[in-house]
């Protein structure tokens, strides 16, 4: 395992394929994997940069893209886990779980919207029938808030009503600038009784105490706990919430009455070529002074109320310690077939295992 691949070998059914992984996030995870004492198989769709950071990890790659289903097949031949790191997970998720439903990889990605998840489960028998666990969200994006509403359930059992909401501090990656300035102009969602409600982004606001005095958040309806949060709980009313810069709340708000205006080629290309500008995520600096803080609320028919933080490191360190504490755990055995959430599969204490993590609970 780990050893350069000739033509016809195939690599041992225990390693795990990272896909994306000259991106900002995978080629963390690429090096942070090593020190873990795995060896992932590097591949994207870009050979040269894919070449370039295996040499300098001393491990394979594969370069493929998504477009040929055998081509897919191909590369995940051999392969019991695939780590999906590539957005647009709207495109990159659907080809990568299909083709593990093919070949019988399970499938984990780091993805953090709606969509995404809505996508995935409705292969859920199909993954049972093929004996694949579909595991989306294994990052900063579920892990934390999807373990901490499974916790608030546990508190609270008759709780009907679900708030959960995020504080990161330390910058954020260009893909996810990308990706929030695309998604302006559209609605999300929220969940009412159980079904899902079009929602626009900072329809609602809030002060929420971190653990710091009060800050102002925004309903943030593109989040995937929207989605993962009722399957992991059943809770049936959920809202996200997000701490945002001035400037974003701003266009946020401007984006319902100019939905035409930003939705235009002229301001999304601006908007892209002024993101495209920023460097590629947080530094190493700035990755070590940066923390989370995840704060959650649940209540009931009655009034009762019960309220958790979670605090934990930089966001995309967090990515990186949860998606390998995952990946290890499913190469290890771990699974269950079809669709699940983090906390369906490990409990809402796995997020206690990762360092530097510390849950409190309020009376």
């Amino acid at each position: 395992m780990g050893e350069p691949m000739r033509d016809g070998q195939v690599e041992m059914q225990t390693t795990f394929l990272l896909y994306g992984a000259t991106g900002y996030t995978g080629e963390l995870i690429a090096r942070a994997a090593l020190l873990r004492g795995l060896r992932p198989i590097l591949a994207g769709r870009n050979a040269t940069a894919l070449q370039k950071l295996a040499e300098e990890l001393g491990l394979t790659y594969r370069a493929f893209d998504l477009e040929k289903p055998a081509t897919i097949d191909e590369g995940l031949a051999g392969v019991s886990v695939v780590l999906n790191c590539a957005g647009p997970f709207s495109f990159t998720a659907r080809k990568l779980a299909e083709a593990c439903l093919r070949v019988g990889a399970h499938y984990l990605d780091i993805a953090g919207e709606v969509p995404e998840f809505q996508l995935l489960h409705t292969y859920d028998s199909a993954a049972q029938a093929a004996n694949v666990m579909l595991l989306p969200g294994v990052g900063f994006g579920i892990v934390p808030t999807d373990a901490l509403a499974l916790h608030l359930k546990t508190r609270l059992p008759t709780a009907t009503q679900l708030s959960l909401a995020f504080h990161a501090l330390g910058g954020v990656s260009r893909g996810t600038l990308l990706s929030t300035l695309k998604d302006l102009p559209n609605a999300g969602v929220v969940r009412q009784d159980g079904k899902l409600v079009p929602r626009h982004a900072g329809a609602e606001r809030r002060r929420i105490d971190f653990g710091q005095g009060p800050l102002l958040t925004v309903t943030n309806p593109w989040r995937g706990d929207i989605f993962t949060a009722y399957y992991s709980t059943g809770i049936p009313g959920i809202k996200t919430y997000t701490v945002y810069p001035i400037a974003l709340r701003i266009m946020m708000a401007l984006s319902t009455p100019l939905k035409g205006v930003f939705r235009s080629a002229a301001l999304q290309n601006f908007l892209k070529r002024q993101a495209q500008r920023q460097p590629p995520g947080p530094s190493a600096q700035e990755r070590s002074q940066g923390k989370t803080v995840v704060w959650g609320e649940a209540t009931d028919a009655s009034g009762q109320r019960v309220v958790s933080h979670l605090v934990g490191p930089e966001a995309y360190d967090f990515t990186v310690l949860t998606a390998l504490t995952i990946v290890e755990r499913v190469l290890a055995g771990e699974v269950q077939p079809g669709f699940h959430t983090p906390s369906q599969v490990f409990g809402a204490d796995l997020v206690l295992s990762i360092p530097g993590v510390k849950r409190t609970d309020q009376a």
